[in-house]
């Protein structure tokens, strides 16, 4: 006697949990989104910055107060080594560029989803400065653009 099986009912399953999983991410995108938007326009800067892929991460710098040739080490041969200290750092200096301390900003660098939705619509959360330094113009650091960084 010969036994034959049918893919069709795991097939199904694959589908399903697909489809949800594929949901998923779709509403983490858009949260994703609509976060690092308000966070962006919480700090003085355009929101849809975040859609443009270089330039969001420029925007980035000058939110949190580095200058713009850090774009650089995260295109370094040790790309790892790079974006790691761009992570730390990072981390550190949003955190203070909302006036919040070192537990804050190591929560942006484990937690972030969730601590940038706390930045994001927490209305008691306002923007200090770049990485926590009060300044009256930020614009003024586009004018460094092609000027060495020390």
């Amino acid at each position: 006697m010969e036994t034959t099986y049918d893919g069709g009912g795991i097939s199904s399953i694959f589908a399903i949990f697909g489809i949800g999983y594929f949901i998923f991410m779709l509403a983490l995108s858009v949260f994703s989104i609509i976060v690092h938007w308000k966070v962006f326009e919480k700090a003085g800067q355009p929101g849809w910055a975040i859609f443009v892929p270089i330039y969001n991460f420029i925007v980035y710098l000058r939110i949190i107060g580095k200058p713009w040739t850090w774009v650089f080490l995260v295109f370094t041969p040790a790309v790892i080594v790079g974006a790691f200290i761009v992570w730390i750092n990072g981390s550190m200096a949003m955190a203070r560029s909302f006036g919040k301390d070192t537990m804050f900003g190591l929560g942006l660098m484990f937690l972030a989803p969730v601590f940038y939705a706390i930045i994001a619509f927490d209305k008691t959360i306002q923007y200090v400065g770049p990485n926590g330094i009060p300044t009256e113009d930020l614009d003024s650091q586009i004018g460094s653009i092609g000027k060495p960084a020390l």
